[in-house]
């Protein structure tokens, strides 16, 4: 038997256990933990993909655990935090049935449109080198890096104050739900990071993202990591529309 075609599966597990670790968290409330652990599922499952490449070690089997993994850590648990926060946010604008406050299950749209995304992405073949619509793990990263700047960012930060209200504010956090929801599973392309040369001619977009990234890092710190996502869709949408004019 040979170790190295179950080291991807390894990695996709270990990207399952850490989503795992993040949903009790998020339903204790801790949310900058389960922004921790998210951020770690994230690496995983980045690292079976790239481990899978360098050892070929290709399955199909593998396939199908990394789809079921990002659900529970990229689809489940970013949902999680939305309801908990909605149930914080929500008491003003309460919609009670039997005693118990329905709106903050609205936050599960991102499990259902997630799963929805997945299932997608396994049989769409134009996104080898593109991603069409917001990817599970970027989606989630955005969600809960709002709740990890506004813990660990300093309060004297110019975006603190944005991201403490968009996490206390019951319709920011219902528009964020339904926006992403859609963004998810929109025919929109977005561009991936994977580079197959160096050149920059061929790279230019992912080049420019990179050196967008270390700036807002440099500038911002903990506050940039929801910053940095939303620099990711802006540019894009602006790739796209550019793309589009051209044509």
């Amino acid at each position: 038997m040979q170790v190295k075609k179950h080291i991807p599966n390894i990695l996709t597990l270990l990207n399952l256990l850490s989503g795992s670790i993040a949903i009790v968290f998020a339903f204790e409330g801790l949310f900058h933990l389960a922004a921790i652990f998210v951020g770690i599922a994230a690496f995983f499952d980045f690292a079976d993909g790239f481990v899978a490449r360098v050892l070929k070690s290709y399955s199909d089997i593998g396939k199908e655990l990394d789809s079921m993994a990002d659900m529970v850590s990229f689809g489940f648990t970013p949902a999680v935090v939305l309801f908990r926060l909605l149930q914080d946010a929500s008491s003003g604008s309460a919609i009670w049935i039997s005693d118990i406050n329905v709106l903050p299950f609205i936050a599960f749209a991102i499990t259902i449109f997630s799963a929805l995304r997945l299932a997608i992405f396994n049989v769409d073949a134009r996104q080898s080198d593109v991603f069409i619509g917001l990817p599970t793990p970027a989606n989630a990263i955005f969600i809960l890096s709002l709740p990890f700047a506004v813990h660990f960012g300093s309060s004297s930060s110019i975006w603190h104050p944005l991201f403490s209200w968009m996490l206390a504010n019951e319709w920011m956090l219902i528009g964020i739900t339904l926006f992403l929801s859609w963004f998810m599973v929109a025919n929109l392309p977005l561009f991936s990071l994977k580079f197959k040369n160096f050149k920059l001619a061929d790279n230019l977009i992912r080049y420019v993202f990179l050196a967008g990234t270390v700036l807002l890092l440099v500038i911002f710190w903990w506050h940039a990591v929801p910053l940095i996502m939303i620099f990711y869709i802006t540019l894009s949408v602006a790739d796209f529309l550019a793309g589009k004019l051209n044509k």
